[in-house]
């Protein structure tokens, strides 16, 4: 049976089973006009038959799922000849990556035998075994649950209590799941980065001003040694995206101030969803954009007057980086203005304030917070972004500050060194981590200004 249909029928149990529990409860005080008379709301009593159906199958199929692999994958080992079996771990651990995709109909990498047709065999063998006494057990501790839980019911039993604790520990454990894979991407990419710097030095990295990470197989080869300076990427970096800032962070500002203030509710229509269709453009397609428009645009201007532009500068990313990003800062901004009290407005206006002087010294400052962590989310999602650096900035680390001139920056490299098979125990793939752990300290940074801001701008309104 397919885990899908299992997790329907399920569903179907513990939908019985709620009607069950809510039922019995009604029954055991004389029916519906009678509800007031149990500890609980009906519902709850049905909620909680349903809890004690479901829950304890749900956590059978995890705990199923997560060895069946390994004990299915160890029973086919044992089945085959023992020349297999005596094979280093790496081969073997390959073989049995073939075997697999025999069973599951894939290409395999080597020339298929009668043991190894016989090992798949046998391994779709124990997969549907397997899927059949998941079944099993699972609708049959679902069944038994639900029947002991029907059974503990009646009208004192105080089933709102139990129902608000199993959510409540349902509520902590997404939160958790949620806090530790942070926690896991963290040490991930920390770890891994502190195999680079065993490797090359921190200071080389940090302020070094050349990057070559390109490394070669053989010691005699030209670039063996390598080259992990930086600098050139986080000033490319820093360079495209103070240019989008440039861009988005005025006409964002500009526009959210227009929408939320000045215009009429018919403008206000037209103009918001554009701005959301605007944000909801693939990154690729600005790429396209900034490649085949605004590069061309920009070197045959230059051209006309006598500036020399590279057919891929920062310039050309930065502005249509800014572009994609208004819609970010515009909609943000106008939340946060939108969300400063009305009273304040009106007490400006009544005191003879104008529009203009209403906006910039009474709203604006009151909104300030918000408008600030719209800018930094922002700032962040510049720093992150790949595609429109990739296809119109370039892959060349120039250490410059000209925005005519092509440069990368740190997520593009990343993407670079982690391209095609890798080795893990080479420098060039581990400056990847190094970089991602960087990022990470500037996000982290972002962050942290961001709250000190919010935190020193913020005022509480009546």
């Amino acid at each position: 049976m397919q885990s899908t249909t299992l997790i329907l029928l399920l569903a179907l149990l513990a939908t019985a089973a709620f009607f069950f529990g809510r039922g019995r409860s009604l029954s055991l005080v004389g029916g519906p006009g009678h509800g007031p008379a149990l500890h609980s709301l009906p519902g709850y009593y049905g909620y909680f038959v349903a809890i004690w159906c479901v829950l304890p199958a749900l956590l059978l199929m995890s705990g199923w799922m997560l060895l069946e692999s390994r004990v299915v994958t160890a029973l086919v080992i044992a089945g085959l000849p023992e020349s297999y079996q005596l094979m280093p771990e790496g081969q073997l651990n390959l073989l049995i990556n073939n075997i697999q995709n025999l069973a599951s109909g894939d290409v395999v990498s080597v020339a298929v035998d009668e043991s190894m047709q016989a090992a798949a065999t046998e391994l779709n063998g124990y997969l549907t075994k397997s899927r059949q006494l998941l079944a099993a057990f699972a609708l049959g501790l679902a069944c038994l649950g639900g029947a002991l839980a029907w059974r503990r019911i009646d009208r004192d039993f105080r089933a709102r209590n139990r129902v608000e604790a199993v959510v409540r520990w349902l509520l902590i454990g997404a939160s958790s799941i949620a806090v530790l894979t942070t926690i896991g991407i963290v040490l991930s990419v920390l770890f891994e980065a502190i195999r680079f710097f065993q490797k090359v030095p921190a200071t080389e990295f940090l302020f070094g001003t050349t990057w070559s990470p390109q490394t070669a197989i053989r010691a005699d080869q030209v670039g063996s040694s390598g080259s992990f300076g930086a600098i050139p990427l986080f000033a490319g970096t820093m360079l495209i995206t103070s240019i989008a800032m440039v861009i988005a962070v005025p006409i964002g500002l500009m526009t959210a101030i227009y929408l939320a203030e000045y215009s009429t509710t018919r403008v206000r229509g037209i103009a918001k969803p554009l701005l959301e269709v605007l944000a909801g453009i693939p990154t690729v397609v600005y790429g396209f954009f900034a490649a085949l428009t605004v590069a061309p645009w920009l070197r045959s201007t230059g051209d006309s007057v006598g500036i020399a532009v590279s057919s891929e500068s920062a310039l050309a990313a930065g502005l249509v980086m800014g572009i994609m990003i208004i819609p970010l800062v515009s909609s943000l901004s106008d939340d946060a203005i939108n969300a400063v009290p009305s009273a304040m407005r009106d007490g400006a206006l009544g005191l003879g304030s104008t529009r203009s002087e209403t906006m910039t010294k009474v709203i604006l400052p009151a909104a300030l917070p918000g408008i600030v962590g719209g800018i930094l989310l922002a700032v962040s999602r510049a720093i992150g972004e790949t595609m429109i650096v990739v296809m119109a900035a370039g892959l060349a680390a120039n250490l410059t500050a000209n925005p005519f001139e092509a440069v990368t920056t740190v997520t593009v490299q990343i993407v670079t060194l982690l391209v095609g098979d890798q080795e893990f125990d080479s420098a060039k793939t581990l400056a990847a981590f190094a970089l991602g752990l960087m990022l990470f300290v500037v996000t982290l940074c972002l962050n942290v200004l961001g709250i000190s801001v919010v935190r020193k701008y913020r005022e509480q309104y009546d």
